[in-house]
């Protein structure tokens, strides 16, 4: 038998010494103290050896949880090697029952035999410790949990530097370069930018959170100025056959009414200038009315008009109200280019919207 066992050893140290050896990591634990080495060796005495360690006669080496003979090389990695040290003969140390635990940790399962107190040191034992933000399930500080499952998340960081666009915002001004009812550009905007730190927290490689933690900016806006024209011109034109002179020429949604088409169950023969309710009479919303009450006007298809009146409804657009009689009434309701007469006021509304 003996000589059975002499062939045995030497057949699997000579399988062994075939295969190219790389380095490993491998984790003693020796009562309170775990080290950790690299080495090339896979005989757990020659292991035990290189690290110094001295075995009592009564000493038990467990082999990834398992006891094995030390003669024989390890096959399998991680390779944890759990001293447990003889008591003395009056005092005997109670071991107490092992465990089979599966643990599942890096997309991997591995099975092994341990009487720890805690996960946490099962899991050294099992050669795989919690490192950094890591976490198992059950907690490193639970006792073995009774199905045996423990799984090992582990838990990554990464900082990121992301760019973000900041849009720039427009600004309106009047410009005595730019003529009177039109808007230019007269500085383009420039977008600005943001640097921003994200931290982001994967476990087993999955983003699981991304929190911005700093963000600078590294080129504020510049924002745009849009004119708009206060240059003012009187033309002359000959509309509907008639020549006029104008210094504004606007688009206007035209509405029309009359003393008995003003609105509600009674007639309003009166303006709010005292004028009376006929053709030749226009009413405009009450603040453009403030500023242009007398403003002579000349509208295509309808002829010459003078602000007279407040229109209360005319509000959201550019829109003027033309008065009629009862008797002569006619319906409006299109956009006609509006003509303001020469000479021009002395108080302009110069943004109509």
């Amino acid at each position: 038998m003996k000589k059975k066992h002499l062939l045995a050893m030497v057949f699997a140290f000579f399988l062994f010494a075939c295969q190219p050896t790389a380095s490993q990591t491998v984790t003693i634990v020796d009562g309170e103290k775990i080290i950790t080495r690299q080495t090339n060796e896979r005989i757990p005495l020659a292991i035990l050896n290189d690290a110094g360690i001295t075995l009592g006669p009564n000493d038990i080496v467990l082999i990834n949880g398992i006891s094995n003979p030390l003669d024989l090389p390890i096959t399998n990695d991680p390779i944890t090697l759990q001293i447990r040290r003889a008591g003395t003969v009056e005092t005997p140390t109670a071991q107490p029952p092992s465990t089979r635990l599966t643990i599942t940790s890096n997309g991997k399962t591995m099975q092994i035999e341990s009487s720890a107190g805690t996960v946490g040191a099962a899991l050294a034992e099992a050669g795989i410790p919690l490192m950094g933000l890591d976490y198992s399930l059950p907690s490193e500080n639970e006792p073995l949990p009774a199905d045996g499952n423990i799984k090992v998340v582990r838990v990554s960081e990464s900082v990121l530097l992301a760019q973000k666009p900041i849009p720039f915002t427009s600004e309106l001004t009047q410009s005595a370069e730019v003529p009177l009812d039109q808007t230019q550009i007269l500085q383009p905007g420039e977008t600005g930018l943001t640097i921003q730190r994200i931290r982001i927290k994967y476990e087993d490689g999955v983003e699981v959170a991304r929190v911005t933690e700093d963000e600078t900016v590294v080129r504020p806006p510049k924002n745009r100025v849009l004119g708009y024209g206060t240059k003012i011109e009187v033309k002359t034109a000959v509309v509907d056959g008639v020549t006029i002179e104008y210094w504004r020429a606007v688009q206007m949604y035209v509405t029309s009414y009359s003393p008995c088409r003003s609105g509600g169950d009674k007639c309003y023969s009166g303006t709010s200038s005292g004028a009376t309710v006929k053709k030749g009479v226009a009413g405009m919303r009450y603040d453009w009315y403030l500023v242009m009450g007398g403003q002579p006007l000349y509208i295509p298809g309808y002829g010459f008009a003078t602000v007279e009146d407040v229109c209360g409804g005319c509000v959201g657009k550019p829109w003027i109200d033309v008065a009629y009689s009862d008797a002569d009434y006619v319906p409006w309701s299109s956009w006609v280019t509006v003509y303001f007469l020469a000479p021009v006021p002395a108080n302009i509304v110069y943004v109509l919207e």
